[in-house]
């Protein structure tokens, strides 16, 4: 049995957006551990029957969902007599706030997509559960975003460059250097941070390190030397940090099926329309 993985052929129409679809043709048992993401990720389901069940914190949500930032230990279940189609993307918090307008108040859950977007949310699925192609598809919610994105981000400049610059560093920027950076105090640039992101400048330092722990470990590097590379103190430092974010071992995550989708989802070369990515 495998997924079937398909991108949009033009992923640089958005920036600060991604997309990915992912098909599963034979019926069977759906249980996914979803890993920690520094994004806010709406996941349309459209499959048929009752759908997916989201489960985060003990929040369950059927369907279409959006998962805020640090959602803990998610996971993706659910018996399908039919196929299983559901479209995923990825916000990244900045352009979150333009095109949800409450992504702050998403952080460490999982809610319902409609309960996010309103009455939108049900007509853009009609229109993706009517299309005919994943190209289809990726142009419909495309233009769904597009028309939702505000002509500005509702974001201070300076705490859309502080995210970019953790982002860019990959979490090791200290807090000091970013609030020089970008012209604020420390106390300044803590507050509205947080007030705009919905995690302090020091937790979103520590998602995006270990999103990039994650993506090593996935790719069967040990875990002393992603500690190590990553810029954690040591490998207990880092298997705390993996349980705080995920509630499983490094170990676990290094094998989960999700991320290991996530390098063909988002591929850093030229892209494909379409890949086969086994199920683990």
């Amino acid at each position: 049995m495998s997924v079937e993985v398909a991108v949009p052929r033009q992923p640089e129409r958005l920036p600060g957006i991604s997309m990915a679809g992912f098909g599963q043709r034979v019926p069977a048992l759906v249980d996914i551990a979803m890993v920690a993401h520094p994004s806010v990720t709406l996941l349309v389901d459209l499959s048929e029957g009752d759908g997916l069940v989201h489960d985060a914190r003990g929040r369950h949500e059927r369907g279409s969902v959006v998962v805020g930032l640090t959602p803990g230990d998610l996971r993706v279940s659910g018996r399908t007599a039919e196929p299983v189609r559901c479209l995923q993307i990825r916000l990244s918090p900045v352009v979150a706030a333009a095109v949800l307008g409450a992504s702050t108040e998403l952080v460490g859950t999982v809610v319902s997509l409609e309960d996010v977007w309103g009455r939108d949310a049900g007509r853009t699925e009609d229109r993706l559960r009517d299309a005919t192609s994943w190209d289809e598809r990726f142009t419909i919610a495309a233009d769904a975003l597009t028309r939702r994105l505000d002509a500005r981000s509702p974001l201070d400049p300076e705490t859309a460059a502080a995210w970019y610059r953790i982002l860019t560093s990959r979490g090791r920027t200290r807090v000091d250097s970013l609030a020089n950076e970008v012209g604020w105090s420390r106390k300044r640039l803590w507050s509205r941070f947080r007030s705009q992101i919905g995690l302090t400048p020091k937790r979103a330092a520590q998602l995006v390190r270990f999103d990039h722990a994650a993506h090593l470990l996935a790719a069967g590097e040990p875990p002393a030397r992603v500690a190590a590379a990553s810029g954690y103190v040591d490998q207990s430092h880092l298997h705390r940090e993996v349980r705080a974010f995920t509630g499983v071992t490094p170990t676990a995550v290094a094998a989960a099926p999700w991320l290991a989708i996530d390098d063909v989802a988002w591929p850093t070369s030229s892209p494909s329309s379409s890949r086969q990515v086994p199920a683990r």
